[in-house]
């Protein structure tokens, strides 16, 4: 099967499968060039209300395919298609969450870390490794890993490229959830039907605002009094309803 990024839509949750299980779904030059349309098509659509990102059978992600990187397309830069990948699911409009197995390893540690939450089943493993093979990790990457686990565990993972397990992964922040073998997809599910049934408009304007911006107070207050969602929030829980919320991020 040729590497690939494989993605679905059901019941308001776009899933990406990373795909590549001959290196582990390692993250080729082609893959991590697809992923921000992909994403922007996601992000499009106003069927999709929450994101998962994974990987294809027992692993997320191991990294980046060292191979096919060696040989990026005409003025690429390898580190910078990771970079922009990234980037592009960091600031995917909806909520974002890696449901991870197995390895989570480098470049899949950093795709994980973009995301806004990340479950994780017992055994899975966390690490990143540019110290391995003398690469300068990204500031932009640097600065959103320090954020997510703080200085000092930051620099435990970059200095010594070692691997931590998944409850030294949730001691430190890295993951939201552990979960026992077999139960990350049923919770995975769980958890996206309630994301996808609250309110947009809360979703992302909490999203900026966790992310650090600061100037867009008034938009989203504008945003607010339009969107008759506040209404219908407060209207359902008088009414003991589930609401049904309008705004929408694709507009």
């Amino acid at each position: 099967m040729e590497p690939q990024l494989e993605h679905t839509v059901a019941d308001g949750v776009a899933t990406v499968v990373i795909s590549n299980p001959a290196k582990r779904n390692a993250m080729t030059a082609g893959m991590w060039r697809a992923l921000p349309p992909l994403l922007d098509e996601l992000a499009a659509d106003p069927e999709v209300r929450a994101l998962v990102l994974t990987g294809a059978g027992p692993t997320f992600c191991a990294g980046a395919d060292i191979s096919s990187l060696r040989a990026p397309g005409p003025g690429e830069d390898p580190q910078s298609l990771a970079v922009a990948a990234e980037e592009a699911l960091a600031t995917f409009p909806k909520p974002t969450l890696a449901a991870v197995r197995g390895y989570c390893v480098g470049g899949g540690c950093q795709l994980a870390a973009a995301c806004d939450l990340r479950f994780a089943e017992e055994g899975a493993s966390f690490g990143i490794t540019p110290a391995k093979l003398g690469i300068v990790y990204a500031s932009s990457s640097t600065r959103r890993l320090a954020a997510l686990v703080g200085p000092s565990t930051a620099k435990y993972l970059l200095f010594s490229a070692e691997l931590i397990d998944s409850a030294r992964a949730l001691r430190t922040g890295l993951v939201d959830e552990v979960l026992p073998a077999g139960e990350l997809d049923k919770r995975v599910a769980e958890f996206t039907r309630v994301l996808a049934a609250r309110s947009q408009l809360t979703q992302a304007a909490a999203k900026e605002f966790a992310n650090g911006r600061t100037d867009r107070d008034a938009y989203w207050r504008e945003q607010a009094r339009g969107s008759g969602d506040t209404a219908e929030g407060v209207a359902a829980f008088l009414e003991r309803r589930a609401p049904r919320f309008g705004w929408t991020a694709s507009g």
